[in-house]
């Protein structure tokens, strides 16, 4: 999902939606930010930047809570511009957790992903309504 120039998804700005109240942005060291939104039953979150052992901590309190709290927990992986093993046991372990789904990785996330096998075990999606009715 694209960001518009205030960091807001694109899809917000598209559809005229306000954005919902227990929306929460999140920022990381380095750049890596968090927003969470839900939708269609299912809660959203919006990870943009690097994240790893230095820059977890916020993504990984988000998708605790949202696993424990939701039945689907969509990550929209668009924005993550580095990911390395952190991110990538974070991942496991939501999905251990609930339902999980990712959402269009970057082709960098995505290769990492089927290099480490990780894509075999995680279901992508090519957006968050495909993900949200899935």
């Amino acid at each position: 999902m694209p960001w518009d120039d205030a960091g807001v998804p694109a899809l917000t700005r598209d559809t005229g939606a306000a954005l919902l109240p227990e929306q929460v942005a999140t920022h990381a060291p380095e750049g890596a930010a968090v927003l969470q939104y839900e939708w269609l039953g299912a809660w959203v979150v919006v990870a943009r930047g690097s994240y790893d052992m230095d820059s977890i901590a916020p993504l990984s309190d988000a998708l605790g809570v949202a696993a424990g709290t939701y039945p689907k927990v969509i990550l929209d992986a668009s924005g993550i511009t580095f990911a390395d093993s952190t991110l990538l046991n974070l991942l496991i372990l939501t999905h251990q957790a609930g339902t999980l789904r990712v959402v269009a990785p970057s082709p960098q996330f995505q290769r990492l992903c089927e290099i480490t096998g990780v894509d075999s075990i995680l279901e992508t999606r090519t957006s968050v309504d495909d993900a949200a009715v899935s």
